[in-house]
């Protein structure tokens, strides 16, 4: 996921780190996983992202913000990187960045939309396309942490070959007690599947979500329209607006 915008920056002074790549996975055709080394990583929070800097041979600089997508396994953190055809650095680390390369790293950056495991609220996780990436993070460090939090997640796409982590997530959905994953498809839908492609809307957040008054923490991610929809839709059930957090990103690269 690329340049988020709302979340909220750290207080503290960010240093730039050196981080090199260790792995890649294919996720989906245009998004891949990548596990970036880097020393001396202070650690994050599920929810929280970095900034990554490239700096070409003429010494021009480009920095796009990506989701960290789960948590830190000591010095290594995942990122999830979907390509913009047209951007500056998506389709460098997609097509060119290679195992052992460096890119500067700063981070991690946000306070607000975040999950932490001493929670035991019921948790409502509303992603569009790559805005699963920090929902995917809650969700593995849930896991990660022992939490007994009940988390549903509502995934939008526009198919089924657009699903980020789609083999990680039926594994944990049959898996991790007290996680329940929902799909809205919004172009083609799977063989077989019930209803029609549509737009996310009330009927798939009242039906696959929480109730108010259970007072879920919502955190909905995804492209700004798609953001804004979804927190009118929640605020408009009875949720209260400082229980709805949104993380929306526009379409750099």
């Amino acid at each position: 996921m690329a340049a988020p915008t709302t979340g909220r920056r750290a207080s503290t002074p960010l240093t730039w780190r050196v981080a090199r790549l260790v792995e890649r996975r294919v996720e989906t055709p245009s998004a891949q996983a990548l596990i970036l080394d880097v020393p001396g990583w202070p650690g994050h929070l599920p929810g929280q992202h970095v900034d990554v800097r490239l700096t070409a041979a003429d010494g021009y600089q480009a920095a796009r913000s990506y989701s960290l997508a789960g948590p830190a396994e000591g010095d290594r953190i995942a990122l999830t990187v979907q390509k913009v055809p047209d951007g500056e650095v998506s389709p460098y680390l997609i097509d060119v960045y290679a195992e052992g390369d460096p890119v500067e790293i700063r981070g991690p950056v946000g306070g607000w939309f975040v999950w932490r495991p001493e929670e035991r609220a019921p948790v409502l996780l509303v992603g569009g396309g790559s805005g699963v990436v920090p929902l995917m993070a809650m969700v593995r460090a849930r896991r990660a942490a022992g939490s007994r939090a009940p988390f549903r997640l509502i995934y939008s796409v526009r198919t089924p070959g657009d699903v980020i982590y789609a083999d990680e997530l039926r594994r944990r959905a049959r898996d991790d007690q007290g996680l329940d994953v929902t799909y809205v498809y919004t172009r083609q839908a799977p063989e077989g599947w019930r209803g029609e492609p549509h737009r996310i809307g009330l009927a798939d957040v009242n039906s696959h979500g929480w109730p108010p008054d259970l007072e879920p923490l919502c955190y909905v991610c995804g492209p700004t329209g798609f953001v804004e929809t979804v927190a009118d839709l929640l605020v408009g059930l009875g949720h209260q607006t400082r229980r709805v957090r949104t993380e929306r990103f526009g379409p750099t690269g």
